[in-house]
C-alpha cells in the first residue's frame, strides 16, 4: 500500500479539484479500485505524482500538483478515468477516511455542474448561464435567491469543505458581474459576501450537536474571518457614499437586509455588529437614512420581553447613531444598560481614532471599557493593553497608564513589567516582583542585567525574599537553589564593597534555619560558615 504522504496544502488543493473534474459515478469507481488495493507503486516525479494502477490491464496514472487539469492517464478513457480517482485515493488515506471523503465528493459534484472534456464543455456552461443569471436591475434580494439556486445542496460535512464552499463562492459568482456597471456591480461583490456569512452561519447552527461540533466550529470561526476581511476590502475600494447617490435603491434595500442579518443577537461565528456599523459607519453622508435606521431601532427596543442578547445588540447598534454623530456621552448613557458588555465589541472605534491620531477620544474611550476588560478573553485584553500603551505615547503623562495596569495586576504583569523596564523604572520594576514574589531564577537574565548596571544594591530584596522562599520548602533540591541565589547575592554584596554586611547577613540566615541540618551542609560546602 502507499508509504508516500504529500504536504497538506497541496492534498487540499486536490480535494477542491475533484469535484470540478469527476463525474461522481467514475470516482466511486476509482475508489472501489483503492479499495481492492489495485494502486500499487506511487512515485512523487517533479510536482506530479506517478501511480500504477492494475486494472485489466497495467496503467499510470498521473496527478499534476500544482495544474489538476492536465492530469492524465495512459489508459483509453477520455477524461479524469477511475484510475486518476483510485490514485487521488491513495494519496488521501494518511490524512482519513477515503470513504467518507468520496460521500462528500459526490455530493459536490452532484450540485454542481462539472466540468468535462471536449467541446461540450463550453456549450453546456452557455446553456446554463442563459437558463439562469443574475439581472444587474435585479434587487439584493434576487441576487440572494439566485446564490441560492447556486449552492442549494451544496452540503458542508467534511473538514475541507468551508474553504471549498468560501473558494467556489468567490471563484464562481464575480464573474456574472463582469460586464455591469461599475456601481452595481460592488454592491454585488458585496451581497457575494453576505450571502457567504449567512450560510456560513447557517451551517454553525446546524452543526452546534454534532460530535464534530468543535472542528465545525473552528473551521466557520476562520472563514467567518475571512468573509469580514473580504468585506472589509469590497467596501473599502468604493467611494461609499457617492456610489449611495448612485444606486440610492439597491443600498436602501442593502441596509435593511444588512439590518435582518445583523440585529438577531444569535450565537454566531460571524461578527455581524462590527459588519452593521462598519458599513454605517462608511455611510456617514446619508443623514436620511440614518434618520430611518434610528427611527426602526428605536421601535425595535421598545418591544417588550426582548431576549437580553438580542437587546444589547440592539442598544449598541442604537449608540453607533450617537458615534457618528460624535455624541459620545449619549452613546455611553445608552451602552451603560448593556446586561453583557464585551470589550471587543468596541475595538472598532479604538482602530478608528487611533488611525485617526484622536489620542482624547481614545482615552475617553479606554476609560470606558476599563470597566468590562478584567473578565475579557486573552487575546482582548492583550489588544486593550496595547491601545492603552501607544496612547500614552502620545500624552503628556503615563500616571494614568501606570495606574491602569497596577489595577490589573497580575493580568497585567508582562505587559506592565516590559514597560517599568523599558522607561527605567528599576526600583517600582524590583518592587513589582517582590510583590508578586518572583524568584530572579524565573527572570530573563537580560532583565538583571540592566538593572544590575544601573544600581546592583536594587537587586538585594530580590535574591533575598528568593532565598529565604527557597530554604522554607525544606527539601535538599531546594536548598541547593538558595545556595545558587546566595552565591549571587554573595556577589552583589562584593560588588558593592559590603562584606561585613554579607558576613552578617549569612550568619543571621544560619542561625535563623540552625535546626535543618541539610542547609546548614549546604551552606559549609560554600564556606560561608564553619
Amino acid at each position: 500500500m502507499l508509504k508516500l504522504q504529500i504536504p497538506k496544502n497541496r492534498m487540499n488543493y486536490l480535494i477542491k479539484q475533484i469535484p470540478l473534474h469527476f463525474d461522481a459515478v467514475v470516482l466511486e469507481q476509482g475508489w472501489e479500485y483503492y479499495h481492492k488495493g489495485r494502486v500499487t507503486e506511487v512515485d512523487l516525479k517533479g510536482t506530479s505524482i506517478q501511480a500504477t494502477v492494475a486494472g485489466k490491464k497495467v496503467n499510470t496514472a498521473t496527478l499534476n500538483l500544482e495544474n489538476f487539469s492536465t492530469s492524465e492517464c495512459s489508459c483509453s478513457y477520455d477524461g479524469f478515468c477511475k484510475h486518476i480517482g483510485a490514485t487521488f485515493f491513495s494519496l488521501y488515506a494518511p490524512y482519513g477516511r477515503p470513504e467518507l471523503v468520496l460521500q462528500q465528493l459526490k455530493q459536490q459534484i452532484n450540485t454542481r455542474k462539472k466540468p468535462i472534456r471536449g467541446a461540450a464543455l463550453a456549450q453546456e456552461r452557455k446553456a446554463a448561464a442563459q437558463a439562469n443569471v443574475p439581472m444587474e436591475e435585479a434587487m439584493p434580494i434576487d441576487w440572494h435567491r439566485f446564490f441560492e439556486g447556486k449552492f442549494h445542496g451544496f452540503s458542508i460535512s467534511h473538514q475541507h469543505s468551508i474553504e471549498t464552499f468560501y473558494d467556489s463562492a468567490l471563484e464562481s459568482l464575480p464573474p456574472f458581474a463582469a460586464n455591469w456597471k461599475s456601481t452595481t456591480r460592488e454592491i454585488y461583490l458585496c451581497h457575494i459576501v453576505l450571502f457567504m456569512m449567512r450560510k456560513i452561519e447557517q451551517f454553525y447552527q446546524e452543526t452546534k450537536s454534532s460530535y464534530l461540533s468543535y472542528y465545525h466550529e473552528n473551521g466557520c470561526k476562520i472563514a467567518a474571518k475571512n468573509c469580514e476581511d473580504k468585506l472589509v476590502e469590497f467596501v473599502e475600494r468604493i467611494l461609499i457614499n457617492a456610489s449611495f447617490k448612485a444606486e440610492p435603491k439597491l443600498w436602501l434595500a442593502t441596509l435593511k437586509m444588512l439590518g435582518e442579518f445583523a440585529l438577531q443577537g444569535k450565537d454566531s461565528p460571524i461578527d455581524w455588529l462590527f459588519v452593521y456599523r462598519f458599513i454605517w459607519w462608511k455611510l456617514a453622508d446619508q443623514t436620511q437614512a440614518q434618520k430611518e435606521e434610528i427611527q426602526r431601532l428605536e421601535a425595535l427596543l421598545a418591544k417588550k420581553e426582548l431576549l437580553a442578547r438580542k437587546k444589547d445588540t440592539l442598544i449598541a447598534a442604537r449608540a453607533h447613531f450617537d458615534i457618528i454623530r460624535e455624541d459620545t456621552d449619549s452613546a455611553f448613557e445608552r451602552l451603560e444598560q448593556l446586561a453583557q458588555p464585551n470589550a471587543k465589541d468596541y475595538f472598532l472605534y479604538l482602530n478608528h481614532y487611533y488611525n485617526e491620531k484622536q489620542w482624547n477620544l481614545m482615552v475617553i474611550w479606554l476609560r470606558w471599557l476599563f470597566k468590562s476588560i478584567a473578565n475579557a478573553h486573552h487575546d482582548d485584553f492583550r489588544t486593550f493593553c496595547q491601545f492603552w500603551l501607544d496612547t500614552t505615547k502620545h500624552l503628556e503623562s503615563d500616571s494614568e497608564w501606570v495606574q491602569v495596569m497596577e489595577s490589573l495586576l497580575p493580568r497585567s504583569y508582562y505587559y506592565y513589567t516590559a514597560y517599568l523596564l523599558q522607561t527605567k523604572r528599576y526600583r517600582q520594576w524590583v518592587d513589582l516582583q517582590l510583590a508578586n514574589r518572583i524568584s530572579p531564577l524565573s527572570l530573563y537574565g537580560m532583565e538583571l542585567k540592566a538593572i544590575e548596571e544601573h544600581d546592583s544594591a536594587l537587586l538585594l530584596p530580590l535574591y533575598h525574599q528568593a532565598a529565604e522562599r527557597a530554604v522554607l520548602e525544606k527539601n535538599r533540591a531546594s536548598y541547593k537553589t538558595a545556595v545558587r541565589l546566595l552565591k549571587k547575592l554573595h556577589g552583589i554584596y562584593k560588588q558593592l564593597g559590603q562584606d561585613d554586611r554579607w558576613e552578617h547577613y549569612v550568619y543571621r540566615l544560619a542561625d535563623k534555619f540552625s535546626r535543618l541540618r541539610a542547609f546548614q551542609e549546604e551552606l559549609k560546602k560554600g564556606k560561608w560558615i564553619r
